[in-house]
């Protein structure tokens, strides 16, 4: 049991009605999940508010009620705490909740467009094979240790943060890193906790549908820098063009990255293949098992954080090299019939022209590039057309297919796709709505030495139709379809 008084430690009160010396079970701003002694904190979403089920709450037993507009009428012995803002409050008190873990180990946050699960997912593997415990919270995966949890949103709700954070300490873990998506900072699901650390990736088209503006989506990656603190750092991209826009007003120390630009860590593509790439990174040359110049950013990115959080930068060097990719981020097999099959996550136009301009740096032009692409239901429609448009521009033949549609019909998402196809194009692209049999359209088509790059969902293991999900692996289905042609 807590005590009410001490999970409002640095909550913004507005007005309390009722007692705050009263014990409590826990804190939930589901009110389905709510029992005797907990309190209910009302949450305004997008779906619902959570200000409409104060009453429901209270029935369920929730004996304290945080709001931001108290109900027209309050129940006696109830005690409702109003604030100026209900997501701020649930991190204070999450934090408070669990004893304020993120001060107890070494968080690092990454955020950005693109890389942010590559490298928070390489650094928990770099720190790992250097003997440390070690925690991640990313979209694949949440890492407890050795430890593995379903990951459901790229940065969780306040409670669920600070529950693995806990998990973590009571488990001796002394780093944690962690994705943090600017939904992530926009519902302050990130106040409340400690950083020792900051990087930033990079900033292209995504999630426009949440952001009114692009300018929003850019403040509100800056906000989560202007938050540091003094003793923290923060590492940011400078050939990003807000690169340097991320770094200001920050008081926390300053340090960047770059392959074009001079920055602190600085590197040179010497050599780049399919089976990885050599670099010199400021003094020392270090081959790494990860494709493509988006990967030499990646690798610089982790190796400065190793480095600013004391780690010998030889040592760093050295890990970095027996790093392996991350499950659905450039993933490739290439079959019997000497067919190359890539998966990726690629699922915004910076990405996807990304990883279809590192194929075109390997790849010899004697082969066909086909690109198999789709794009998400009930997300930004705007990026829709420019995703079709890259696949087209940069391979030989595009397959458009179905994403997670979800509550769309696929039909209309092609559409809208095939608005950024241009008239000379039109006998490149193939449009087949089911993705199975896009990506057997695809493997078909292509002949011995041909690349196949299947974009989108990378390590998914899901298609979500009509809010249902389905079984589907890009990578299991790929390799099924080819084992069977080869037969």
């Amino acid at each position: 049991m807590k005590i009410l008084k001490d999970i409002l430690y640095k909550v913004a009160i507005e007005s309390v009605t009722g007692s705050t010396e009263i014990d409590i079970h826990k804190i939930d701003f589901d009110s389905r999940k709510i029992e005797e002694k907990d309190v209910f904190v009302a949450i305004r979403g997008s779906l619902s508010d959570g200000h409409d089920y104060i009453e429901k709450a209270i029935q369920l037993g929730a004996v304290a009620v945080i709001c931001d507009t108290l109900p027209e009428s309050v129940e006696k012995g109830i005690t409702y705490i109003q604030v100026k803002d209900t997501n701020t409050a649930l991190a204070f008190m999450a934090a408070n909740y669990f004893g304020n873990p993120s001060e107890k180990l070494k968080l690092v946050g990454v955020t950005g467009t693109n890389g942010k699960t590559t490298i928070a997912s390489l650094l928990f593997q770099l720190f790992q094979k250097a003997g440390f415990k070690v925690g991640l919270l990313s979209t694949v995966k949440i890492m407890v240790d050795q430890t593995e949890y379903k990951a459901t949103h790229t940065t969780p709700d306040s409670i669920t943060i600070n529950h693995y954070l806990n998990e973590m300490i009571e488990a001796g873990v002394t780093h944690c890193f962690m994705e943090v998506s600017s939904h992530g900072i926009h519902q302050k699901r990130t106040e409340a906790l400690h950083f020792v650390g900051g990087v930033f990736t990079n900033l292209s088209h995504d999630h426009l549908d949440y952001h009114p503006t692009f300018a929003e989506y850019r403040d509100v990656k800056k906000s989560f820098f202007d938050s540091l603190p003094k003793t923290a750092f923060a590492l940011s991209n400078i050939d990003d063009k807000n690169g340097t826009v991320m770094l200001q007003n920050t008081v926390a120390r300053k340090f960047t990255y770059a392959l074009k630009t001079y920055a602190d860590f600085k590197a040179t593509i010497l050599e780049s293949q399919l089976s990885g790439l050599l670099l010199k990174v400021n003094d020392n040359e270090v081959w790494v098992k990860l494709i493509g110049t988006f990967n030499a950013y990646n690798v610089l990115a982790i190796y400065g954080t190793a480095v600013e959080l004391g780690m010998d930068s030889l040592e760093a060097l050295r890990l970095l090299s027996d790093l392996e990719s991350v499950s659905g981020r450039f993933q490739y097999i290439v079959s019997e019939g000497n067919i190359t099959a890539i998966v990726d996550y690629a699922h915004t136009p910076d990405a996807l022209d990304n990883v279809l301009k590192t194929i075109g740096d390997i790849r010899t032009k004697n082969e066909q590039l086909i690109t198999v692409v789709g794009c998400g239901g009930n997300r930004d429609k705007t990026k829709r057309p420019i995703m079709a448009k890259i696949a087209i521009d940069l391979s030989d033949k595009a397959i458009l297919t179905s994403d997670n549609p979800r509550n769309e019909d696929p039909e209309v998402i092609l559409d809208e796709m095939e608005k950024g196809v241009e008239a000379h194009n039109y006998k490149k692209v193939l449009r087949i709505t089911d993705r199975k049999q896009a990506i057997k359209t695809a493997c078909q088509l292509a002949q011995p030495n041909d690349i196949i790059l299947i974009a989108g969902k990378g390590h998914e293991t899901y298609q979500e139709i009509n809010g249902v999900r389905h079984h589907f692996d890009d990578m299991e289905t790929v390799k099924e379809i080819l084992e069977q042609l080869n037969k």
